[in-house]
């Protein structure tokens, strides 16, 4: 009868001691501690329940410190995002910069009749099909800011088109950076 323990000790004792990962990846002043870092907390970010077209979330990692900044709707969502990040092993400080948009029934207006200008546009409209669309639609007292990535120089600048298009809005600040990937 073999013995089936002795075989997978070394691998228990590696989960449990480090989860599976590496020293250098578990500690967060290494560039690969930093790596992981930084993509956890980008996916904390963008799987949070109310996170969506309209909200703007980015960060920072510097160390075991992570900024967070941008735009949100809903106070809620600016609190999860921090709890999220928080929750982070590694993480031993979250510094939240995220604004929280004022309530305005005119900006509420804006934002879906730019949301519909936008993903209403041939071309435009693939942009849509994920679970948060990549061009972001920020409205702040009648100023509207496209934020997120697109794949085209000629995309970045029909979003644009279309937002200016809309009435009611002051100015239009085009952020949408063009994926070179």
């Amino acid at each position: 009868m073999k013995k089936f323990l002795p075989q997978c000790l070394p691998v228990l004792l590696a989960v449990a001691i480090g989860g599976g990962l590496g020293a250098q990846e578990r500690h967060p002043s290494s560039e690969k501690g930093q790596m992981r870092l930084q993509k956890e907390v980008r996916h904390e970010l963008v799987t949070l329940p109310l996170y969506d077209v309209f909200d703007n979330l980015a960060y920072k990692v510097e160390g075991n410190t992570v900024t967070l900044s941008g735009q949100v709707t809903r106070p809620t969502l600016k609190t999860d995002a921090e709890r999220a990040v928080k929750g982070i092993e590694g993480v031993e400080r979250v510094d939240n910069r995220i604004e929280v948009l004022p309530v305005s029934p005119n900006d509420d207006r804006i934002r879906r009749a730019v949301y519909r200008a936008i993903y209403g546009t041939e071309g435009l409209d693939r942009y849509a099909m994920r679970a948060v669309p990549t061009i972001h639609i920020i409205v702040k007292n009648g100023h509207v800011f496209l934020e997120g990535a697109v794949a085209t120089e000629g995309d970045k600048n029909l979003a644009n088109i279309k937002a200016n298009g809309v009435s009611g809005v002051f100015s239009v600040t085009n952020n949408l950076q063009v994926d070179r990937a």
